[in-house]
């Protein structure tokens, strides 16, 4: 198995648990925040299927049409499917659980864009993320490197980081140990995660997070 078909595989199974979740929300819980910054659940969940929608052509046109500004085009897209019918939203996400379209972009980038963001909107309604281990390594792996758009190799520099339920490090410096989740988290820039996180380093990491948007971001 390539890793591409491995990938696939791990994303398709991914947007299936989501959709799971996002069938089982109240109204009251699709409008409630995510850890996304100014992002609503509902938005949150528009924004995953704005990407497993996503072709290279789409992308391009929706970046000239925004300017070629990133982040506008991803809160214009998240926005437009948002006002989707909430069944809609799980419909057409469960509809992406077999296809293999994709922007511009490396497969198990999709898989972070999962991953992260049904976290996103799990961790504040309060729900249990079961994503597999050999997904979040993935992910691990994937940010340890990356700079633009989630800027995650610039926030993690200077750490040495640990998972403590996986036989996965990263780094040099004082340590940051805690679950693979959790550090994903963080690389991501999302604060609940590194409030998770131990070893000489984490209060520095949380520091850096608070510092940068409230340690949050939507990307």
């Amino acid at each position: 198995m390539t890793e591409a078909v491995k990938a696939w595989q791990m994303i398709h199974a991914e947007r299936s648990a989501l959709a799971d979740t996002l069938a089982g929300l109240s109204p009251e819980q699709w409008s409630g925040p995510s850890l996304c910054a100014g992002w609503s659940v509902k938005l949150a969940a528009a924004h995953v299927l704005a990407g497993a929608e996503q072709t290279p052509l789409g992308f391009f046109g929706g970046m000239a049409a925004s300017g070629f500004r990133f982040n506008t085009m991803m809160d214009r897209d998240a926005h437009r499917l948002g006002a989707l019918p909430t069944g809609d939203i799980v419909q057409r996400l469960r509809a992406r659980t077999s296809t293999t379209n994709r922007p511009p972009a490396t497969v198990v980038t999709l898989l972070g864009e999962v991953v992260v963001h049904g976290a996103d909107i799990r961790e504040p309604l309060g729900l249990e993320t079961t994503t597999p281990a050999d997904a979040v390594l993935a992910c691990l792996d994937l940010y340890k490197a990356m700079g633009f758009p989630l800027g995650s190799k610039k926030r993690i520099e200077g750490f040495r980081l640990v998972a403590t339920d996986a036989d996965w490090s990263h780094g040099s410096g004082p340590e940051v140990a805690g679950p693979a989740m959790s550090l994903m988290l963080a690389m991501a820039g999302r604060r609940p995660g590194a409030d998770r996180l131990g070893g000489e380093g984490g209060a520095v990491l949380r520091d850096r997070l608070a510092a940068a948007n409230g340690g949050v971001t939507s990307a």
